[in-house]
């Protein structure tokens, strides 16, 4: 189960990713983190960017509304995603 902490102003969850992926997507769940699997390499920002990119569409928010708050250099990262529910991050993250 993904560990999600609820918020006034959104929800925030752990990420593990992994860069250079044949694809862009969301893989499941590892250890109460989202997988997620970025085609971009971890090259100037280039994989946060399209972490952002993902989840962002994924949720039908914002970019500006998805913000790694740490692990910005590591594969773990911790994310928040205002205006949005904990329900509605994991029936977004289950479809």
């Amino acid at each position: 189960m993904i560990e999600v902490t609820e918020s006034e102003s959104g929800v925030t969850f752990s990420v593990k990713v992994v860069p250079r992926a044949s694809r862009s997507e969301i893989a499941g769940e590892i250890g109460g983190a989202v997988r997620v699997r970025v085609a971009a390499p971890p090259v100037d920002g280039a994989a946060n960017d399209e972490l952002i990119r993902l989840i962002a569409k994924r949720l039908s928010v914002a970019r500006s509304a998805v913000e790694i708050v740490s692990g910005a250099a590591s594969k773990s990262k911790l994310v928040r995603v205002s205006g949005v529910t904990a329900g509605q991050l994991r029936d977004a993250l289950a479809s």
